[in-house]
């Protein structure tokens, strides 16, 4: 075409065209999803493509195809040497230009067939679970030097892909919990009654610091600390009002604590809690701290009074006593902490490791920190300090070292005096937060007593704050119990758990944990309150005081909120839910909900029963045990289905002893006896309340005074009412005796029975006599018993008598035998003649002993014969002949004259 000017071969065009553009757009494209592949992935398939071409042709030496202009900061690929292998020549394809759109990426994009092996995962094992990323170290490899690195890749590396590995390294790392062992009848009964002791003591060493605080001495050294402002303030004048009284006596509590607590230096570990050792190494190991109470005895109290140091257990004694010495009523409160009668208690840490083993694992994280720092402090210049202290910034300017210029520090003017704080109280490591002893005072103005703790928490009229939470193992509120001046003792803990009722009685001896009498009485409750009752409790009657008190106590009591949790629930005296019945526990009928409560957002809402409406049923043999028998026409409330027994072993075949052939004999006594015979045959226990029971009457005395029996020979008085009418129930065990002496009519009377694992023995005490012949039985009993008394008099006679027989015989044959002998030839002779008695006697028992055998054996054929001298004959009922005194040599008959 006229005009237009032909391009030289091999020129470039300078003006962009939408093909050049949408060819650069593609190759954008490309160039993107090849740097979204890693680099080590690329070089990994090169590398394999080389090595699967070099297998096939290894003699055509063609050079690789080359690779497209590089972008801007795309990664130069490292040459590798290899081996001198001759890649083949692999042809490319023919480009034709089209004007169609669609296949401008193809014509960008070339794509090999090549076989790839499969992929290696390149991994790493740690020697421990725990060691960190961090602690990896890496090599300092020389980037720059190519062929070093070109030397290493050169060889032929083979890569070990281990997906299990990999799987049990990205699996989370399960917790090896360890399960204790559930804790048998008797451990449980051993750790109840070790609970019981160490409770005992508790208290005595409490009531014995608590008489301490009265000591007079005591009182003169620490009734100086206090000035008149605080005394007129701990003892409110009577003309002020009631309101202005108790806000007196906060005040100078306040003062005096806070003097208190800048005066006492704490310097000794208090008590704290005790805990079970999971086995006996931990016993043998254990070590007690070095920083324990020196205060044993009364002298060291009043040196502790007088050096105002100790542990903070004394020095809440001390505080009491400081109260006391000027009429203040102050009560030394304890929060006792005996080892623990519940399964599942907290047990004693584990010794920590020796520092051997320590020190073989290398330094700690702390030390490593340490170490770092202190390198860092070294590597940064210091100061010249010729230099002034202020540089300006142009001096600055270019300085090598300005980046290492300390602004000099500055000290800030002191702040404007304020009123002084409270210092804060040592802390012994390893301690609680929370007191163990603190103090009660009486506010008289309101008739309360309100706690202060002037050492540890520093509060007061503040008893919710001294309760520990259920995660501090050093500590644990279960008694608190408050000692007055005159040594009586009251439990307060009411006063100060939070949840007393849901938490804090599951572990005290008067909870759940102890078992319950027949008649629902907690044995450990009965054994706390007689405890209090006749050793810590005032013999005259409470007064107005104790009455407010204990109201107090009670309102506390009640007006604890209802748990929020389903676990509180179970066993608790106010609340219970039907999940957490006993299988001889139902409710009453009609009993109304008063709440609901759910384990969970998708758990099913469960009503929440009062505790009162919660009766025990039990089975007509079980009532009849407790003298009640089930009325007629009732039906059963609840009907338990039949345990599971455990298999026996016959002949070597498994026999399930829940068969109905095996349970039809345990069950026919019950279904006989009460009737149930259709339950019984099902395998059922059906159950009854008391309501559909009442009382049960025996069949009376006959007037002739025949005792009726049931049909083992036995009178059944499992209760008193069960003894029937016109009987008397004589429980000795020589009433049998004494009632067959005295010829009237008696039956053994069956009073329980004793268990020994599945099998029940009758336990039986004492007989049942008619009325009117009990009085000449019991006399005749002591009769007896006089008798009994008298024969073991006379054999202790007899035993006395013997033995200064013995001791006079022996002293006249000394008298005999060393009459006028030297002392020394008296010792020679004596031991001789000690051995000699000995073999005599000896020689003399065995011979007594074959004279009493022979003895023994003639009279019993002596009286064999006296017996069978008269016997008539079994044959011909004739009398047997003596023929001791027959002839010899005639061998019997009659001798011819």
């Amino acid at each position: 075409m006229a005009g237009r000017k032909r391009k030289a071969p091999g020129a470039s065009t300078t003006t962009s065209t939408p093909r050049t553009t949408r060819a650069s757009t593609a190759s954008r494209r490309a160039a993107s999803a090849r740097s979204a592949v890693p680099d080590v992935y690329r070089e990994m398939v090169s590398e394999a493509r080389r090595m699967a071409v070099a297998e096939d042709v290894p003699e055509v030496t063609t050079p690789e195809r080359p690779l497209k202009r590089r972008r801007p900061g795309e990664r130069q690929t490292l040459k590798v040497e290899t081996k001198p292998v001759k890649p083949t020549v692999i042809p490319e394809p023919t480009k034709t230009h089209h004007d169609d759109p669609e296949d401008d990426d193809d014509e960008e994009l070339e794509f090999e067939d090549v076989e790839l092996p499969p992929p290696t995962l390149q991994t790493i094992t740690r020697d421990s679970d725990d060691e960190d990323d961090e602690e990896l170290e890496v090599e300092d490899i020389a980037f720059d030097s190519q062929g070093a690195f070109s030397s290493a890749v050169a060889g032929d590396v083979q890569l070990d892909l281990n997906l299990s590995a990999q799987k049990a390294a990205m699996a989370p790392h399960r917790r090896v919990v360890e399960r204790r062992k559930a804790l048998s009848k008797s451990e449980k009964e051993q750790r109840r009654e070790i609970h019981k002791i160490h409770l005992l003591c508790l208290l005595a060493h409490v009531e014995r610091r608590n008489r301490w605080c009265n000591n007079p001495k005591v009182q003169e050294a620490l009734r100086p600390l206090l000035t008149d402002k605080m005394r007129k303030s701990l003892i409110p004048r009577a003309s002020l009002n009631q309101y202005g009284r108790t806000e007196s006596l906060k005040a100078g509590l306040q003062e005096t604590s806070t003097m208190f607590k800048t005066k006492f230096q704490i310097t000794e570990r208090g008590l704290r809690r005790a805990l079970w050792a999971e086995d006996e190494e931990q016993l043998k190991n254990y070590q007690l701290p070095d920083d324990l109470e020196t205060v044993k005895s009364k002298g060291d109290f009043l040196q502790a009074a007088k050096c105002l140091s100790g542990s903070r257990d004394v020095g809440a004694q001390l505080f009491c006593a400081l109260l006391r010495s000027i009429g203040v009523q102050a009560r030394l409160v304890c929060s006792l902490q005996p080892l623990s009668c519940v399964p599942g208690a907290p047990t004693m840490p584990k010794q920590p490791k020796t520092k051997s083993l320590n020190a073989s694992k290398g330094p700690s994280a702390a030390d490593r920190y340490a170490a770092a720092m202190s390198k860092y402090d070294n590597t940064v210049a210091t100061p010249d300090p010729r230099t002034p202290a202020f540089l300006s910034g142009r001096s600055r300017l270019g300085h090598p070292n300005a980046t290492a210029y300390n602004v000099p520090s500055m000290t800030a003017p002191p702040p404007p005096p304020s009123r002084p704080e409270i210092p804060k109280a040592k802390t012994i490591k390893g301690e609680s937060p929370y007191p163990i002893y603190w103090v009660e005072v009486l506010d008289e103005a309101q008739q309360k007593w309100h706690p202060v703790d002037p050492l540890v928490t520093n509060t007061q009229w503040r008893p919710r704050a001294l309760e520990p939470p259920a995660s501090d193992k050093e500590n644990s509120l279960t008694y608190a119990i408050a000692f007055d001046e005159d040594g009586f003792a009251r439990d307060v803990t009411r006063r100060y758990a939070k949840a007393y009722n849901s938490k804090t009685k599951r572990q005290r001896i008067d909870g759940p944990i102890s078992p319950t009498t027949p008649s629902g009485i907690n044995t450990g409750e009965r054994w706390l309150r007689r405890l209090f009752l006749r050793h810590y409790t005032a013999t005259d009657f409470p007064t107005d005081l104790d009455q407010i008190e204990l109201n107090e106590l009670a309102a506390l009591e009640g007006a604890e909120p209802m748990p929020r949790n389903v676990q509180d629930f179970k066993d608790h005296p106010i609340y219970a839910l039907e999940r957490h019945l006993r299988r001889n526990e139902v409710f009453l009928p009609g009993a109304q909900s008063t709440g609901t409560v759910s384990a969970g957002s998708k758990a099913p809402v469960e009503r929440i029963y009062r505790r009162k409406d919660v009766v025990v049923a039990r089975s007509r043999e079980k009532w009849f045990r407790l003298g009640r028998v089930v009325k007629p026409g009732e039906e059963p409330v609840k009907v338990l289905p039949p345990k599971r027994k455990r298999s026996s072993k016959f002949g070597g075949e498994m026999i399930s002893s829940t068969s109905p052939s095996l349970e039809t004999d345990n069950e026919d006594d019950e279904g006989d006896l009460f009737g149930d015979y259709s339950l019984a045959k099902a395998g059922g226990t059906p159950l009854y309340t008391p309501q559909q029971t009442e009382l049960y009457v025996p069949p009376p005395v006959s007037k002739s005074g025949k005792i009726p029996r049931n049909k083992f020979g036995n009178v059944e008085v499992y209760v008193p009412s069960m003894v029937p009418a016109g009987g008397a129930h004589i429980p000795h065990e020589r009433a049998a005796q004494a009632a067959h002496i005295l010829g009237v009519d008696y039956a053994p009377a069956l009073t329980g029975f004793e268990w020994k694992g599945r099998k029940g023995t009758a336990r039986i005490l004492g007989v049942v006599v008619p009325e009117q012949a009990a009085e000449a039985v019991r006399a005749v009993i002591t009769g007896l018993v006089d008798m009994m008394e008298e024969e073991r008099e006379e054999r202790r006679r007899m035993e006395v008598l013997r033995m200064w027989r013995v001791m006079l015989r022996g002293m006249r044959i000394r008298e005999r035998v060393f009459g006028g002998v030297e002392e020394e030839e008296e010792e020679v002779e004596e031991g001789e003649e000690e051995e000699e008695e000995e073999e005599e006697e000896h020689v003399k028992k065995n011979d007594k002993k074959g004279k009493e055998k022979e003895k023994g054996k003639e009279t019993e054929e002596e009286q064999f014969d006296r017996e069978m001298a008269d016997a008539p004959s079994d044959v011909s009922e004739e009398f047997y002949m003596d023929m001791d005194n027959d002839d010899e040599e005639g061998g019997g008959g009659f001798l011819i004259e």
